[in-house]
């Protein structure tokens, strides 16, 4: 796969059907298939298949069709597809995030920090790993949701290009999400990308979206807050991106630790 100055993504910032695999995935296909772009990357929201219950039943396997779906998706518009499904391993449950390559490759990330205050602790098991997914010369930090109040675990010590979280963030907390999506991009010096979902839960929950993406500096690339679904686009640029990080340096001056 050749390397790209320049990564061309959507984010879909789509409605849900509460536990409807099926009719979500059709819903979304068609979104993603309407991308007229020649995008390098899809971000789909945190749990695009059934919105954000813990109910594991509904559970696919790294051999399912949800998988088997995005990787057709893939091949056919020639293009990296992301965001997390309910996966069953080894008799755990996670809220896993795939990062399906246009070759159909797999890199996952399980989320980190289980949003405790709507039990999903209980039904879903931490991941421990931080990962770096290597696409087209990008180096690429994915995370979910709750992971956004937690700046150690998004760290910039490897030099990623691009930081980006999926989500189903309520209207009720959505300041904090915008805040902290800015606070991510500056200091880590990284386009940071956010994809959250629009309308109301089988919980009475209502999301607005306000997905987003910002720039090194935390200078707004591309946002909605309208609450409406829409595709989103924005054009990273690592050369720029570069040069931003060679005249200010800021992240020379970090603080070392190990996480314990």
């Amino acid at each position: 796969m050749k390397n790209s100055s320049k990564l061309q993504v959507a984010l879909v910032q789509a409605d849900l059907v509460w536990e409807a695999i099926d009719l979500n995935k059709k819903h979304l296909e068609e979104k993603i298939n309407s991308i007229q772009n020649n995008v390098d990357l899809i971000i789909l929201p945190e749990l695009f298949t059934t919105g954000f219950t813990m109910n594991t039943l509904l559970a696919e396997t790294m051999n399912g069709t949800t998988i088997s779906w995005m990787q057709e998706l893939a091949k056919s518009n020639n293009t990296a597809i992301t965001g997390s499904i309910i996966i069953e391993e080894n008799s755990s449950f996670y809220n896993r995030l795939l990062f399906v390559h246009p070759t159909g490759k797999i890199d996952f990330y399980d989320k980190h920090h289980t949003f405790t205050l709507a039990k999903e602790h209980k039904a879903f098991n931490a991941g421990k790993e931080q990962v770096i997914i290597e696409y087209k010369g990008w180096k690429i930090r994915p995370l979910v949701c709750y992971d956004l109040r937690f700046p150690v675990w998004a760290r910039n010590t490897e030099n990623y290009d691009i930081l980006f979280y999926v989500a189903s963030w309520p209207k009720t907390r959505i300041a904090a999400w915008d805040t902290l999506l800015k606070a991510r991009a500056i200091e880590n010096m990284s386009y940071t990308i956010g994809v959250n979902r629009v309308g109301v839960d089988a919980k009475n929950l209502e999301y607005t979206g306000n997905s987003a993406c910002y720039d090194s500096l935390g200078n707004c690339v591309t946002k909605n807050n309208t609450g409406e679904e829409t595709i989103l686009y924005c054009t990273l640029e690592k050369e720029k991106q570069q040069a931003i990080r060679d005249k200010f340096q800021f992240l020379e001056d970090r603080d070392s630790f190990i996480f314990q």
